[in-house]
């Protein structure tokens, strides 16, 4: 059994969870480990998700709920807790990217975060060590949720052809990547173009960029850097950054040969057909 210790539940969305989780458990007369054992879970990870070390996951939450008769709280609270586990310097991005109805993004390394398999995730993130992949990982995945709402944004990509190439997580984990691309080929709301290199110079040679619409309130754009996110909220500069995305879905090969092309990636490095 994990010894408990004082939290403070307005310390963090973690914090408050594991208050909640350990109030709900008491409340139930259940030790950590007679609750690990009925949602089959150990009750060391009950303790270190108690104590705030370990972000739970959402079949962690959803387990826990139903056996604590918890009604709904902790599966509420999940949400919160994963998008607390972003960077801070990502979170006001990540809701930003919640509201929008329209994104527009090109991608020049890899692929972007709301097309990405969970394994591809893992392996793009992975490199930089992070003290939590795990909680990093299901972060992203959960932002994708917006893709699966009643109201979903309307999302074009422009991937640039070394994102096809870069064998991220080796040929299996970029594979899947890629057929994972092709499964949005007959999407009304998702459109994923290709930049080949046959391009030559482009618009954006300086980087990606991401262009965010929102029902209310200005467009804005987003570039990331080595220490972070930056905004450019200036009309003339994004009015600017527009002209250079429609250069970039211009000089982009179009959405049904763009399948095509990934089709022709996988033959090519994986031998096999989209």
């Amino acid at each position: 059994m994990v010894a408990p210790r004082e939290l403070d539940p307005s310390a963090s969305a973690l914090d408050y969870f594991g208050s909640e989780l350990r109030r709900l458990r008491l409340q139930a007369g259940l030790s950590q480990e007679r609750l690990g054992e009925i949602v089959n879970y150990t009750g060391a990870l009950v303790g270190l998700v108690e104590m705030a070390k370990r972000p739970p996951s959402r079949d962690f939450a959803d387990r826990c709920d139903g056996a604590l008769g918890g009604a709904g709280v902790l599966t509420r609270l999940w949400p919160l807790v994963i998008r607390s586990g972003l960077p801070s310097w990502f979170q006001d991005y990540a809701e930003l990217e919640a509201r929008a109805v329209d994104i527009r993004t090109y991608q020049a390394q890899v692929v972007h975060g709301l097309l990405q398999t969970e394994e591809y995730a893992r392996a793009v993130l992975r490199p930089a060590r992070p003290g939590d992949l795990d909680g990093l990982t299901e972060a992203r995945m959960k932002r994708q949720e917006i893709l699966r709402g009643a109201n979903p944004p309307r999302l074009w990509m422009v991937l640039d052809e070394a994102a096809l190439r870069r064998p991220v997580g080796g040929p299996e984990v970029m594979r899947t990547q890629l057929r994972r691309l092709l499964d949005h080929r007959e999407s009304p709301r998702v459109v994923v173009q290709v930049l080949p290199y046959s391009a030559g110079a482009h618009a954006s040679l300086n980087g990606s960029l991401t262009l965010l619409d929102f029902e209310e309130g200005p467009e804005l754009a987003y570039n990331e850097g080595h220490s972070g996110g930056r905004y450019l909220t200036e009309p003339s500069t994004v009015e600017h950054c527009g002209l250079k995305y429609d250069l970039l879905r211009a000089a982009a090969l179009s959405p049904d040969d763009s399948a095509d092309f990934i089709v022709q990636v996988l033959e090519e490095l994986y031998g096999q057909r989209g």
